[in-house]
């Protein structure tokens, strides 16, 4: 993830490309609100410092370090593996923070995916399946959590997983993790094939609402799993429109939002109307694309000029809006919006700005 400096330099640059393209209907000083109300629903976003550069050898186990006696904890999960039918290969520490593992073969059909992993994609299934068949090896374990007599899940491996099924494997190798909430680090651990903004969004929106069932915890204790945002916005707009167009609006969502500190229940009832409103600013935007292609104006990115002409902080420096304060903008931006008055080569000129990638 980049750091903070890089992130503001780069939101500096696509400012000035903003502006250059986009004319300038709505000014900084519009984006500015420094009332009271507007204050008390201020997000801060902080900036990251730099991550310094680690001395090499300079941190974990040496190899010789990763093996020894088990504590009581692994042997006894060890011993539950054994009795699910399962087979224990190895017990081991990990490298960098010397955390007990295990490898295991487990039984196929007692594995499955955490239930808010992203949906398979068949492309990237059928592609991998080809692979490991020609290959003949499945040589990259997945990691799996134990969460009962005979079940066990997997926060990365769905893609593996049910390409292993379709080959008729009847075991799988994993790396088994005795801590059960890892599985919820699921962002963090899922690389086997690159995220896009809406299966980001509905994992991390499934992975929210399936915490706030058990958990009393702020929203904001569970930034590390969430890893931005705006990405809870977004996933309850994904869940009602698959087709929603949500890199035209997270370029103005990153300017005003941050975890809340609300217990995660009710946080997400803060994000399902902030995602309802969103949807709201959405049709109005599809009634003006509507009426621009009317005119004969077309273009593939007329929706990121819309948004991007109806973004009240696209110029603005500070930014003290809050979400709510943001979106009421938009929608009377929104609103307002004279389509007579656009032209196609301010249309032609915003396609240097796209909006966030999908």
């Amino acid at each position: 993830m980049a750091g903070g400096a890089n992130v503001s330099t780069a939101a500096a640059a696509t400012s000035r490309v903003r502006a250059r393209v986009v004319g300038p209907s709505l000014r900084a000083r519009d984006a500015v609100d420094l009332s009271s109300a507007t204050l008390a629903g201020m997000a801060t976003r902080k900036r990251k410092a730099p991550r310094k550069k680690a001395t090499a050898s300079s941190r974990g186990l040496a190899a010789g370090e990763l093996a020894g006696e088990a504590p009581p904890a692994i042997e006894d999960l060890a011993e539950a593996v054994a009795r699910d039918g399962a087979a224990v290969l190895a017990r081991y520490r990990e490298p960098l923070a010397g955390r007990w593992l295990l490898l295991v073969a487990l039984p196929i059909e007692q594995v499955e995916p955490t239930p808010y992993q992203r949906d398979v994609s068949q492309a990237h299934l059928k592609r991998l399946t080809d692979v490991i068949d020609r290959v003949g090896a499945f040589l990259d374990p997945i990691v799996a959590t134990r969460e009962g007599d005979k079940r066990y899940r997997t926060p990365n491996g769905s893609h593996r997983l049910a390409a292993m099924k379709k080959l008729g494997a009847k075991s799988i190798v994993a790396l088994l993790v005795p801590e059960n909430d890892i599985a919820f680090q699921i962002l963090a651990l899922n690389t086997e094939k690159a995220h896009n903004l809406k299966e980001k969004s509905l994992e991390v929106i499934r992975m929210a609402r399936a915490l706030a069932v058990d958990s009393d915890k702020d929203e904001s204790a569970f930034a590390l799993e969430f890893e931005d945002p705006v990405l809870l916005t977004l996933g309850t707009c994904y869940e009602q429109d698959g087709r929603f167009s949500g890199g035209a609006y997270r370029p103005a969502l990153r300017a005003v939002e941050a975890f809340l500190d609300q217990p995660l229940r009710k946080a997400l009832q803060v994000r399902d109307r902030r995602g309802a409103k969103l949807r709201e600013i959405d049709a109005k935007v599809t009634e003006l694309i509507a009426a621009l292609k009317a005119r004969g104006i077309d273009s593939p990115y007329l929706r990121s000029f819309v948004t991007a002409r109806i973004n009240p902080v696209r110029f603005a420096k500070t930014v003290t809006l809050s979400v709510e304060d943001l979106l009421d903008k938009m929608q009377r931006a929104a609103d307002k919006m004279d389509v007579g008055k656009v032209k196609l080569e301010d249309v032609r000129a915003a396609a240097g700005y796209a909006g966030d990638e999908e």
